[in-house]
């Protein structure tokens, strides 16, 4: 004899079901694919656009007027700051006084350093030369030839 057990009689009749009382779906089943969103983009901002600003916050003359203009423009108050900045760099650098002609060329500090240890080691070099013709005249007035030293070295 078959035994029957409690669920297969309802596993057959009525199906699965969820806790929340809806049919359960198979793996095969379409399952909603969830959206995904594309990555917010930074805004830029052109220069006409930061001056306009700039010159309508600086218009302004009752309190609160600023902040509608933040509003209306989704915009920051370091933003503002930030592009006052900016602003006033360019005017002092138009304002600054420009040299003429061409650019001088940028020197690397080693290269002056290196001169200098140059002119010393001619100095040196000078020196020693001096001291050389002076052992020449001596070892001419006391009659030692040095050609016999010059074959021993190069041998």
């Amino acid at each position: 004899m078959k035994s029957l057990s409690v669920f297969d009689g309802v596993a057959g009749a009525e199906g699965a079901r969820r806790a929340t009382g809806a049919p359960a779906t198979s793996a095969t089943g379409s399952v909603s694919d969830p959206a995904v969103l594309e990555k917010a983009k930074r805004r830029r901002f052109t220069v006409a656009y930061k001056l306009r600003i700039l010159r309508e916050v600086d218009q302004c003359k009752v309190p609160g007027e600023v902040g509608a203009i933040l509003r209306r423009e989704g915009l920051y108050s370091s933003s503002l700051s930030s592009w006052r900045r900016q602003r006033d760099k360019i005017a002092r650098e138009g304002l600054a006084k420009k040299k003429r002609g061409p650019k001088g060329k940028q020197e690397d500090p080693r290269v002056k350093e290196l001169e200098r240890e140059n002119a010393r080691l001619k100095k040196r070099l000078q020196r020693a030369e001096v001291m050389l013709e002076i052992q020449k005249k001596a070892s001419e007035l006391l009659g030692i030839p040095l050609n016999r030293l010059d074959e021993e070295d190069s041998g």
